[in-house]
């Protein structure tokens, strides 16, 4: 059974640069597209972005289109994401989940979750 551990959240100001980390123990790491998710105070979970099994595919969240990338690297079981131009209202807990099943997942619903990173984004 996989499971995902975030990292490399932080504190930062409007316009800097933080690069999250989802790592995962168990399972086959190249088996799993990897969805990231983030959860602001008094808000809904929201989807930012995920990649598939490769690395080939992407898929963004119009409000963080062209500020973040999404990568992976499944040598070390590992999608980065680097996000860039930072906003105050980029300010949540960011989630990452593992997801076997081939193509994109939007429900939201995934069997496979990490515990969160908060990232803070001051004016």
């Amino acid at each position: 059974q996989v499971q995902p551990v975030e990292s490399g959240g932080g504190s930062v100001q409007a316009g800097g640069s933080l690069r999250l980390s989802c790592t995962t123990s168990g399972g086959t790491f190249s088996h799993y597209a990897i969805y990231w998710y983030r959860q602001a105070p008094g808000k809904e979970r929201e989807f930012v972005s995920a990649i598939g099994w490769g690395g080939e595919y992407a898929w963004y969240a119009d409000s963080v289109k062209d500020r973040f990338i999404i990568s992976r690297d499944n040598a070390k079981n590992t999608v980065y994401l680097q996000m860039n131009s930072l906003k105050v209202e980029d300010t949540a807990v960011y989630l990452c989940a593992a997801d076997p099943r081939a193509g994109w997942v939007t429900t939201g619903e995934h069997d496979y979750w990490g515990q969160g990173t908060q990232v803070t984004v001051s004016s």
